[in-house]
């Protein structure tokens, strides 16, 4: 009797698992423009995370639309990347840290604390702005597990095809153009807003109903904590300059008193925008909820020199990789701003 062959099924389910993959990286959203190019930014960081960043910035647009690295480099030395996207939650912020410190280790991470006030996750739409970009890892399962709706399907995170197959009908060029690798629409996780529209008015603050933040992500925030603690990585908690939604004095003194008991900074900057020079009328892109790219540089170099004054910084200006590297971006930085302000001039 004739052995069975076990070599022509093995490659069968390998060609089957393989055109799925692929149909999954076709049919999976590139967000490459409109209104979610947020999107793409999760999967951008694999591209540059063997480069040894000194500053690891972690968060919501409160750190990807508020500070630019190509600042921080040209005038301070130092290198760093933002580990951002739309609505990052506190629970997804710890896991994208996580990843990042398999392969770097940071003087410092600055972490957005905005995403404290939310207990739960929000939507599934923001989930996957995160969630779809990371590759598969423990801490991808992990991420998502803490992250899903009751009404989402965990496999449909690790098999796109499954959650994307109506795509089919709506293709486009940029799905084929982006197939293997997601469009780079960042400089190192700073997406540019060149717009200027000035803060007139904001809606008044609701009533604050509970001052206390949620057990989930004070939870995670706790973890972060002890995670830069035993990498020896400083940890800054930040609060950008942005007035909307409104930010309250009882969260700022729970943040006082937790940045006390742990060791950690933070940094709430609504009340130093007069220090950093930041003008509202001039500095934001949508009436004061977020930073432009005026706003952005400002903010950036307030924080630099204060990273510099901590020693956090060693200037590589001169190291011959690292300004080659840093030359390409700062040229695709100005030439986008110059363009994107003429355009809006």
């Amino acid at each position: 009797m004739k052995k069975r062959s076990w070599f022509a099924p093995i490659c069968a389910l390998l060609l089957l698992a393989l055109l799925v993959w692929g149909l999954g990286r076709l049919v999976r959203p590139k967000y490459a423009s409109g209104i979610t190019l947020e999107g793409s930014m999760v999967e951008n960081w694999y591209a540059h995370r063997e480069e040894g960043h000194q500053i690891l910035f972690v968060g919501d647009c409160e750190v990807y639309e508020s500070f630019s690295p190509v600042t921080l480099f040209n005038e301070f030395g130092a290198t760093s990347y933002i580990r951002g996207s739309a609505q990052q939650l506190m629970w997804q912020s710890y896991y994208l840290l996580r990843e990042a410190l398999k392969t770097e280790t940071p003087r410092a991470v600055v972490l957005s604390v905005c995403s404290l006030r939310y207990a739960e996750p929000q939507s599934e739409a923001y989930n996957r702005m995160t969630l779809d970009g990371m590759r598969l890892s423990r801490e991808k399962v992990e991420a998502v597990r803490a992250s899903m709706l009751p009404e989402e399907k965990e496999l449909s995170y690790y098999i796109p095809l499954l959650r994307y197959h109506d795509r089919i009908f709506e293709l486009t060029a940029e799905d084929a153009r982006y197939l293997f690798r997601g469009p780079e629409l960042t400089y190192n996780g700073y997406l540019m807003r060149t717009e200027v529209v000035p803060y007139t008015r904001l809606p008044s603050a609701p009533v604050l109903q509970d001052p206390a933040f949620g057990e989930k992500p004070a939870a995670y925030l706790d973890r972060i904590t002890a995670l830069c603690r035993e990498k020896g990585i400083a940890l800054i908690l930040i609060k950008s300059p942005c007035l909307y939604p409104a930010w309250y004095g009882e969260w700022d003194d729970w943040l006082t008193d937790y940045a006390e008991k742990n060791g950690v900074e933070y940094i709430n900057a609504i009340p130093r925008m007069d220090e950093m020079g930041i003008d509202l009328k001039t500095d934001t892109y949508d009436g004061g909820i977020h930073l432009n790219v005026f706003g952005a540089e400002k903010y950036t170099r307030w924080l630099g020199a204060r990273l510099r004054e901590r020693g956090l910084i060693e200037d590589q200006r001169l190291d011959p990789v690292e300004a080659a590297r840093y030359d390409d971006l700062s040229r695709r930085y100005e030439q986008e701003k110059q363009r994107k302000g003429s355009t809006n001039g």
